[in-house]
C-alpha cells in the first residue's frame, strides 16, 4: 500500500485556529480534501498556498458534518479514505500503520485509532479489536464496502452521524475495528475558533436534541423515540422556565434551543437550525 491508496477528508467550519496543527501532522505525500462550511474564501486561499497537498472546497451553504463529509467522499478516487476532525493531530506512522493494517486485514469497513475509544480490559495491544462503533474524529474507510452501505445520513447536521453509520455497517454484516498501533490525538471541542464557541453552543444544543429524537425514531419508531426523549423534554422545559425567572438569558436560551430542536424533530421538520455569527 502507498500514499496513492489514501485520501484524507476534513470538514471544517471557521477552524483556522486548530486545523494548521492537524495539517502539519500529515505528510505532504497524501492528498487532503477540506470542505469548508463557512464560505471563507480567504481560508481556502491561505491553506492551499501553505499546503500543496490540500484542496479546499467551499459549498454554497453550511452542509454540516454529514453532508460535508459526503461531499468530500464523493471526490475520493482511492481505495481508502480517512475522515478527520480539524482538531486532531496524527502521531508518527499513524497513516502508514492504517495502510499496513488494511493490507493485512482486508475484511473491514471501518478502522479507528485506539486512543479515545471505549474498549474492554485485557485486550491484546497488537491485534485488531472488533467493536460496534468508533468515534467520529478519525475513521478509516474501506471505500469498496460503502458502495452498498452508503455514506453518512445527510439528514443529520450535527451529532449521531458516526453512530448511525456504524450501525448501518453492522446491519450489512461488515466489520469495524480499533487498531492498537494507531494513535491520533484529539483535542476535543476545539474544531472552531474560540470567539465562536458561545454562538455554536446554542447550535449544538438545538442539534443534540433534534438528532437524538431522529436517530431513535429511525430505528425504534416514533412512540419509543418519544418515550426516550420525554425526560429531556420535561427537563429542558422546566430549566428554561427557571433560568427565565432568575434572568439568566444565556442558560435560558440554551434550553430554549433544546426545546426547539426537539419540537422540530418530533414534528418531522429537517435539521434547519444554523449558527448565527453576526
Amino acid at each position: 500500500m502507498t500514499n496513492k491508496d489514501l485520501t484524507i477528508i476534513i470538514t471544517t467550519f471557521h477552524s483556522e485556529g486548530s486545523i494548521e496543527n492537524c495539517l502539519q501532522s500529515i505528510s505532504h505525500d497524501y492528498r487532503v480534501i477540506i470542505i469548508e462550511n463557512s464560505r471563507n474564501i480567504d481560508f481556502k486561499k491561505k491553506v492551499e498556498k501553505k499546503f500543496p497537498n490540500v484542496e479546499c472546497f467551499i459549498p454554497l451553504a453550511n452542509l454540516g458534518y454529514s453532508q460535508g463529509n459526503n461531499l468530500g467522499l464523493e471526490k475520493v478516487k482511492t481505495k481508502y479514505s480517512l475522515i478527520l476532525n480539524p482538531d486532531t493531530m496524527l502521531e508518527k506512522n499513524a497513516l502508514n500503520n492504517f495502510l499496513i493494517t488494511s493490507s493485512k486485514n482486508k475484511n473491514f469497513a471501518i478502522i479507528g485509532p485506539i486512543n479515545g475509544q471505549s474498549i474492554s480490559k485485557g485486550t491484546n495491544d497488537k491485534e485488531l479489536i472488533e467493536v460496534n462503533n468508533v468515534k467520529g474524529f478519525a475513521m478509516f474507510l474501506n471505500m469498496e464496502k460503502f458502495s452498498r452501505i452508503g455514506f453518512f445520513d445527510h439528514k443529520f447536521f450535527m451529532f449521531f452521524e458516526e453512530i448511525d453509520l456504524c450501525r448501518r455497517v453492522r446491519n450489512h454484516n461488515e466489520k469495524i475495528f480499533l487498531d492498537p498501533t494507531i494513535k491520533i490525538k484529539h483535542v476535543g471541542g476545539k474544531s472552531v475558533d474560540e470567539d465562536l464557541v458561545i454562538s455554536l453552543e446554542f447550535t449544538r444544543n438545538w442539534h443534540w436534541m433534534w438528532s437524538t429524537f431522529y436517530y431513535h425514531k429511525k430505528y425504534d419508531g416514533f412512540l419509543i423515540a418519544f418515550i426516550k426523549v420525554s425526560p429531556k423534554l420535561i427537563s429542558s422545559f422546566f430549566k428554561k422556565l427557571f433560568y427565565k425567572l432568575v434572568r439568566n438569558s444565556v442558560k435560558k436560551n440554551f434550553y430554549a434551543n433544546r426545546l426547539s430542536g426537539l419540537k422540530s424533530s418530533i414534528l418531522g421538520e429537517p435539521s434547519w437550525h444554523r449558527p448565527t455569527l453576526d
